[in-house]
């Protein structure tokens, strides 16, 4: 029995850590792709990148690790079923609780890690990340502004065609919102200049010949300024984020004593509950694919590596995206969503369980 034991426990930790190494590469690599060309383009330090996606680890843990044993135990106790390894062992007296009891140990440290890092690790981290991209924003604000993409601040719409460096800017056009969303003035410059104070954590925007249409007037009123310019105190929204602290970045004492307090004073505390759920019914997810994957592993019995994987990635996205769309529910809280994330764990846990009674009692 101890020799079984050690060959499938060699068999699922090998799997496991290919497949947490493997989902993890892709999940941070695709962040930093994504985001490096533009780090190099608006001249922004590459190790703040790498900062960033260090921070955001152990959140990204939270969602391969149990990806990673959903993905081992379909592949491993697949290629058992399909080479008739199980019946095997069953043969010889073995029951199926005994079989996978390496399998259950590890999903079960595997949920106390996930729990850790949600709870603990995670959110912390997750605010670091938060002061890594603001000291960016602060020494770099004009990092900002990237071609094609429109920034508003306060009542104005600023828009770029073109950038040189980090403080050229071509073809500018600047919309001044007023009342019912209506273009009150209409800004067109062919080039303007990013003046930063990183000292008082303003931004001057100075635009050169620009055509102003004055659209307050009946009919517009044109006029043209060889200079004109506007300040954009970014310190001030910086300060302002950093006032309260979001529930994503509390810990679970936190959590806890956010709960505590708001009753006390007899507020909703429908966002707090949620959060602090959703981060328990993530950690469990160890738990729940296990004792999904396996039956189904061993029912499908296929020598095919991509009916596994195909299996994992349905299991999953369904899993995660459920909890996901409860979550954004928070909205309603008289649909309990606190209690509605529950359903994607205790339905795996449910299902699977029986399925593995089923298997066990053939």
């Amino acid at each position: 029995m101890k020799t079984i034991n050690l060959y499938i426990l060699k068999a699922f930790t090998l799997s496991f850590s290919v497949a947490i190494g493997l989902l993890t590469f892709f999940m941070m690599g695709s962040h930093i792709a994504r985001d490096l060309d533009k780090f190099v383009t608006q001249g922004l330090p590459i190790s703040s990148i790498f900062e960033f996606a260090f921070c955001l680890i152990p959140i990204a843990l939270t969602f391969t690790i149990p990806w990673a044993v959903l993905v081992s135990v379909m592949l491993v106790f697949g290629r058992l079923s399909a080479d008739s390894e199980i019946t095997a062992m069953r043969a010889c007296g073995i029951s199926i609780l005994q079989i996978v009891s390496p399998v259950m140990i590890i999903a079960f440290l595997m949920m106390i890690l996930c729990l850790y890092l949600q709870v603990e690790i995670g959110p912390p981290m997750l605010g670091t990340a938060r002061k890594v991209a603001t000291k960016t924003a602060i020494n770099h604000p004009s990092a900002m502004f990237e071609p094609g993409v429109r920034v508003r601040y306060n009542n104005n719409i600023i828009y770029i065609d073109d950038k040189e460096g980090e403080k050229i800017i071509k073809d500018v056009q600047v919309f001044t919102i007023g009342e019912n969303d209506k273009i009150i003035r209409d800004i067109t410059a062919h080039r303007g200049e990013l003046l930063a104070n990183k000292k008082l954590k303003t931004l001057t925007i100075a635009l050169f010949d620009c055509n102003i249409v004055d659209k307050k007037s009946n009919p517009p009123v044109r006029s043209f300024a060889k200079r004109f310019e506007f300040v954009i105190d970014y310190g001030t929204e910086m300060n302002r984020m950093e006032i309260g602290k979001r529930d994503k970045y509390m810990t679970l004492k936190e959590l806890f004593g956010n709960i505590r307090i708001e009753k006390r004073f007899k507020r909703n505390t429908c966002d707090l509950e949620v959060e602090l759920n959703q981060r328990i019914a993530f950690a469990l997810a160890p738990i729940a694919f296990m004792l999904l994957g396996l039956p189904l592993a061993i029912r499908t019995s296929r020598r095919e590596t991509s009916v596994g994987l195909f299996l994992s990635v349905i299991l999953a996205g369904v899993f995660f995206l459920t909890i996901i769309l409860c979550e954004s529910l928070t909205a309603y809280p008289n649909l309990y969503p606190q209690y509605l994330l529950w359903l994607p764990n205790l339905t795996y846990q449910i299902v699977g369980a029986i399925m593995i009674y089923k298997i066990a009692r053939h």
